[in-house]
């Protein structure tokens, strides 16, 4: 396994593996890998011929009040996990060597990321969409891995994607959970023992809004209510937002559906310092 920093050296490697006539990938993360992760580079191998990794903690991402500063950097161990996974190259650049101190360009979609994680978060798409479109073009994937756990940053990708004709596949992949149904995201290592368990309410009223959904007549609004009410009343978090989106657009649901109609609940919630989202995709019965 290589693993570079020179997004020069970067780029050679994968373009001598497309002119050996092999279909590459790419799973672009910001380390502190865990089992999510690795399930996306082994989707990435089972597909492509040579699949590339990017580790780099993104600067531009991170809000003013947000955790960049601590935000877990385990190199080492991410590239056995890599090694492990079958990667052929990891990227690792230096901000410096992503960002010049010049740079006046941002890549920025619209309307999708105002809502929701854009609401709470003001430019945090801004900063994923630029590095996104940057490491695509670094590491030149014919295919692109995310995960479902941020379903809204995947959609945002997708979007600037076809906006800008970038030649990439967008393959998103299942969420992973802990046996509790914690889904697996590299900031829960910041919770304590008790601060987990009150973590494991966010999956359960996404649970709660799978069976309310698959009952005939549902209605939208009072499944987001039910999920609410039960985030509200669980001790030791802080609810920002659980609702039931359309999974295109995120835009709300209409106060009646039909049977069949899909959509996705949203969650974004406090357990302690730590903010964590999550989500599911339904279909009403």
């Amino acid at each position: 396994m290589l693993v570079e920093s020179c997004p020069q050296q970067t780029l050679q490697h994968v373009t001598a593996a497309r002119q050996r006539g092999l279909l590459t990938g790419c799973v672009p993360t910001m380390g502190a890998l865990h089992q999510g992760h690795v399930s996306l580079m082994q989707r990435a191998r089972s597909e492509c011929g040579y699949v590339t990794a990017t580790i780099f903690v993104n600067p531009t991402q991170f809000g003013p009040q947000e955790d960049f500063s601590k935000y877990p950097r385990t190199l080492q161990s991410d590239l056995q996990l890599c090694e492990q996974a079958g990667v052929d190259l990891v990227f690792t650049p230096q901000t410096d060597q992503m960002y010049a101190a010049d740079a006046e360009t941002v890549v920025q979609v619209g309307r999708l990321t105002t809502l929701l994680e854009g609401a709470h978060r003001p430019g945090h798409f801004d900063g994923v969409t630029t590095v996104v479109a940057k490491l695509l073009m670094i590491t030149q994937p014919q295919k692109a891995y995310f995960g479902q756990k941020d379903y809204q940053q995947q959609l945002v990708v997708r979007r600037m994607v076809r906006d800008l004709n970038i030649p990439v596949e967008i393959v998103t992949c299942p969420i992973i959970r802990e046996s509790d149904g914690l889904a697996m995201s590299s900031r829960n290592r910041y919770l304590t023992a008790e601060e987990r368990q009150t973590a494991t309410a966010l999956s359960g009223a996404l649970r709660l809004a799978e069976r309310l959904c698959s009952q005939s007549g549902a209605v939208p609004s009072v499944v987001e209510q039910q999920m609410q009410q039960m985030l509200l009343q669980t001790p030791g978090l802080v609810l920002q937002y659980a609702v039931l989106a359309d999974p295109e657009t995120l835009q709300p649901l209409p106060e009646r559906v039909p049977s069949g109609t899909s959509c996705v609940a949203l969650i974004a919630a406090r357990v302690g310092t730590t903010r964590l989202i999550d989500n599911l995709l339904l279909v009403f019965g």
